[in-house]
């Protein structure tokens, strides 16, 4: 057994993984456990309480709630919205895109303890555990990371004997979904996920559960935007952690977010889940559209090769990396101009972007009109323009000829 007395510091979240390892590494290491939840999203109040009952009931000296939201969003979401990151054209990065901010958190709380030491319950299946070992190790490389589940091989079954022989709660059982959420969204997993066949069960669904058997009326909305940070909804200012709150219970209602995602995972394999990222879909989608009336075909045809890159740094749990900042400062400098008022109607299953107004639009700021009437040109400035344009074409004909 080592000699080192400090605390180990567990990332904590309840489920059957982290509340095994809280006796576990109690018995094997001879060291007090602290738990920590860092808390970016999808926690409220019962949630809290709850999670601390658990922690200290399993044998924590102390459990930890480390409120990141507004961090969450400052240091990650509003790139991904600016970069309106969709991977696989589809899957918003509901969650994992956290992991390296709750590593940070759990490495700054590591040192403050005087801890050696931090464990996560990740599996050896997974995203997460990549994530938390990047990340962690990046920030604090003299950190001893543990993560028994994963390096002991251990089996649902076999953990779930241990704490009933040891006397301690379990995990609440039963359901055959596993549920992460986050600020960003909500990913499900089931037996349907494991297979490409499937779409789950509609009882299945947590955000949009009676979305179309109890379907809402169709309403209008308004998102504004000051320099690419959600602003306002509805003409209600505020923070933009509570517009996303507020904003996924409008249109989680609708089913608006809902998906299945096949893509690759970072061990190399492919994988597939389900997901319900309502703000998340709303938000990208409303500030895509109010790009591309401010933006030029530039600076747009940059930004999302830049994004692409930015994304897949995130999934990978890189964002600690230095090319991140790089890639958050272009970012930054392209919102500048992505102020304005984005207009939606909601219907069930549907976002129907209405109309985009700015004062940075590049529509109303040409004298013409497309389609209609020439303003900064002349009808013989068309022509030539039209004729140099297709120089090239005719070169490469006549080359081509015998």
């Amino acid at each position: 057994m080592s000699k080192d007395r400090s605390p180990i510091i567990l990332a904590f979240s309840g489920g059957l993984d982290t509340s095994f390892c809280v006796p576990w590494l109690k018995e094997n290491y001879g060291r007090d456990v602290i738990t920590a939840t860092v808390d970016t999203g999808g926690i409220d109040a019962r949630a809290t309480a709850a999670l601390e009952e658990r922690a200290l009931a399993l044998g924590a000296i102390e459990h930890i709630l480390i409120d990141s939201k507004a961090d969450f969003f400052n240091t990650v979401i509003r790139f991904l919205i600016a970069g309106n990151v969709l991977r696989g054209q589809a899957y918003p990065l509901c969650v994992g895109a956290e992991r390296g901010l709750q590593a940070s958190r759990l490495a700054k709380l590591a040192i403050e303890r005087g801890a050696t030491t931090v464990a996560h319950g990740c599996t050896a299946a997974g995203n997460d555990q990549v994530r938390f070992e990047v990340a962690l190790r990046t920030l604090h490389p003299g950190l001893e990371v543990l993560a028994p589940v994963r390096d002991n091989h251990w089996r649902r079954e076999q953990q779930l004997q241990y704490l009933q022989e040891l006397g301690l709660p379990l995990p609440a059982q039963g359901s055959d979904y596993s549920i992460n959420r986050g600020l960003w969204g909500i990913t499900i997993g089931g037996r349907e996920t494991l297979t490409s066949a499937q779409s789950l069960p509609e009882s299945a669904w947590v955000l949009s559960a009676k979305a179309f058997t109890e379907p809402h009326s169709v309403s209008e909305h308004t998102l504004e935007f000051a320099a690419g940070i959600p602003h306002a909804l509805d003409g209600e200012v505020l923070t933009p952690v509570a517009l996303i709150e507020k904003l996924e219970r409008l249109t989680g209602a609708y089913g608006i977010g809902r998906g299945i995602h096949v893509g690759d995972t970072v061990l190399g394999t492919k994988g597939r889940v389900a997901f319900e990222a309502p703000a998340a879909i709303t938000l990208i989608n409303a500030h895509r559209e109010l790009e591309k009336l401010v933006l030029s075909a530039q600076q747009a045809r940059i930004k999302d090769t830049l994004a692409a890159a930015y994304g897949d740094l995130i999934h990978e749990g890189k964002q600690l990396d230095l090319v991140c900042a790089d890639i958050e400062a272009f970012l930054a400098a392209s919102q500048r101009r992505v102020s304005g008022t984005v207009n939606f109607s909601l219907r069930p299953g549907n976002l129907f972007i209405t109309g985009v107004t700015s004062n940075y639009s590049l529509l109303a700021a040409t004298k013409g009109v497309y389609g209609e009437s020439a303003g900064e040109w002349s009808a013989a400035d068309s022509l030539g323009y039209a004729r140099i344009l297709s120089l090239p074409g005719m070169l490469q004909t006549r080359a081509g000829r015998p």
